[in-house]
This record gives structure tokens, C-alpha cells and sequence, in this order.
């Protein structure tokens, strides 16, 4: 069997004819078609399943109320002179930021400008507010959102099988560490505070896809990290197979950093994006088994010839 290299390579087993996927990989190949989609599913999947979104509430919910009232606080203390803040900060640099008082680059808006971006800050603050008091617990709940995710589909640890390559001539990853350093705390917290210290940050909805854009690697390559312990890859192997599947995991990661950028709300996202990841490591590894059980077969005839 022969995976050539390309920009779609990792999909030649199934792309040449639906008729040669298994019955039993009709379905996930026909998830794998548009990544973006786990986000979305795992959003339903956490919303709709008790035994994923109660467990995540208990664990969460009083750290949540201290965090609210917190944030609540801050919020009713400080809101008017962020307003005053930020009217100043504009009213200097309108040409900059494209930004006057009801105007965004010149086009008119249902709403006070000054009154967005204090709302836009206040929902940030009152959001790391949260993720204070929450830091221990939410870990925790999306650790338990993957788990509960595998067993409702069955599957233990012996599920997960050693990493097969699916291209004959992977791509060249010089810094195979640099996937794990966007996922990292480090990385991300850099991204949030370079998007939020650039005038982009004002912008209604703008600021907040840019902000998805830069973190889409580093997002899905965090939410997959449990796949990747699970088959106990190496660093170069995880960046290898990151690099195949690129694009995958950008857009993937744009959905789901863009969920999780919303204020406040966006936490909630936090751990149905790991339902998501887990829903796509599910079938990534399905077709892992395929393609080793192909080689294999490969192998086991060339023997025979």
C-alpha cells in the first residue's frame, strides 16, 4: 500500500472511492471530511448528555458563585471609569483604531462604541476572574468530559495503539517542539496578550476572530494532548503528524478557540471542546487501525510473493 505526499494525502485511503472504506468507517471518514464539526458536535454532545454536563457543573459550580459575585463586584466598582478610560484613549487615537464615538471605520453602528469596548473588557476581566477561582476544578472537568467521552463509545485503553505513519514521505518538521509551545500556557497567554494590546481588540467581533486565528494551532494541539499521551508518541511524531493534518487542526482550532474566546461563556466551551477532541481522536484512531491493518496486509502478501 502507497500513501503519496500531498496536501491531502493523509485522506488517500478513503478518497479514491467510498467503496473502499470499511462499513464500520463510513461514518467517521465522513466526520473527518470538515474537522470543525467535532467543535460544534461536542458542543451538543455537552449540552445534551447528563453524564457530561452534570459532573462538570458539580465539580465547578461553587467556584463558580464565588467567581460571579467577584467578578459582579468589580464590574458595578469599576465600569464607569473604564468607560471614561477608554472614551479618552479614542478620542485621541480615532484615526488609528478606525474608531470614533458611534462610527467604526466610518460606518454607523447600533451602539456606543465606548460603551462596547468597556463591556468587551469588563466580560475579559470578570472571565480571568473566573478561571481564578476555577483554575483546579475545570481542569479537572475537562479531563472527565474526555474520559466520559471514550466510555460512552466503548473504549479503553487498549484502544489506542502505537503510532502508525500514513505517508510515505512525511513532511520535514525542523522544531518539532513548536506545536507543544503554542499549546502551552506560555503561548497562549502571549497570543492573548498581544491581540488584546493591539487596537484590534476594540473592533466588535474582529478582534475576537484574530484572536482565534493566532491560537488555532496551539488550541487544537492542547486539546489533543490526551491523544497523543494515549499513544505515547514522541514530540517529533506528534509535530509530524500535526504538520500532515495542518490545515485539520487550524480550522479545527479556529472553531474552537473562537468558542472559547467568548466572554465568559466561553469557559463552558473550554470543556465541550475536549468532548469534541475526543470525539475526532476517536476516529483519527480508527483510521490509524485501518491503515495498519492495511500495511500489515501488504506485508503479509509481499511475504507470501
Amino acid at each position: 500500500m502507497s500513501i503519496s505526499q500531498g496536501p491531502g494525502a493523509q485522506n488517500a485511503l478513503f478518497d479514491n472511492s467510498q467503496e473502499h472504506v470499511p462499513s464500520h468507517l463510513a461514518r467517521a471518514n465522513f466526520r473527518l471530511e470538515f474537522p470543525p464539526s467535532y467543535a460544534i458536535v461536542g458542543v451538543y454532545r455537552f449540552c445534551t448528555d447528563k453524564l457530561l454536563y452534570v459532573p462538570a457543573w458539580d465539580k465547578c459550580r461553587h467556584a463558580t458563585r464565588r467567581g460571579v459575585i467577584v467578578g459582579v463586584i468589580w464590574s458595578l466598582l469599576t465600569f464607569k471609569l473604564q468607560k471614561g478610560f477608554i472614551e479618552i484613549f479614542l478620542s485621541n487615537s480615532p484615526r488609528v483604531t478606525g474608531l470614533s464615538n458611534d462610527t467604526l471605520f466610518g460606518f454607523k453602528v447600533p451602539f456606543n462604541i465606548h460603551t462596547y469596548a468597556a463591556v468587551l473588557f469588563l466580560g475579559s476581566q470578570v472571565t480571568y476572574i473566573l478561571k481564578f477561582f476555577l483554575f483546579k476544578n475545570i481542569r479537572i472537568a475537562r479531563e472527565r468530559a474526555w474520559n466520559q467521552t471514550m466510555v460512552s463509545r466503548g473504549k479503553g485503553p487498549d484502544f489506542w495503539k502505537p503510532y502508525v505513519e500514513e505517508w510515505d514521505n512525511p513532511p520535514p518538521v525542523s522544531d518539532p517542539l513548536r506545536y507543544k509551545w503554542l499549546g502551552g500556557s506560555a503561548g497562549l497567554f502571549l497570543i492573548n496578550v498581544v491581540i488584546l494590546l493591539i487596537p484590534f481588540g476594540f473592533y466588535p467581533v474582529i478582534g475576537i476572530i484574530l484572536a482565534a486565528w493566532f491560537k488555532a494551532l496551539g488550541t487544537s494541539h492542547n486539546l489533543h494532548r490526551q491523544y497523543f499521551a494515549s499513544k505515547k508518541m514522541t514530540e517529533r511524531e506528534v509535530a509530524v503528524f500535526m504538520e500532515e493534518r495542518k490545515w485539520d487542526y487550524r480550522t479545527f482550532g479556529f472553531t474552537a478557540a473562537l468558542l472559547e474566546g467568548l466572554p465568559i461563556i466561553g469557559l463552558v466551551f473550554t470543556i465541550s471542546n475536549r468532548v469534541g477532541a475526543a470525539m475526532w481522536a476517536h476516529d483519527l484512531e480508527k483510521r490509524q487501525h485501518f491503515v495498519a491493518s492495511e500495511r500489515m496486509g501488504g506485508a503479509v502478501r509481499d511475504m507470501r510473493e
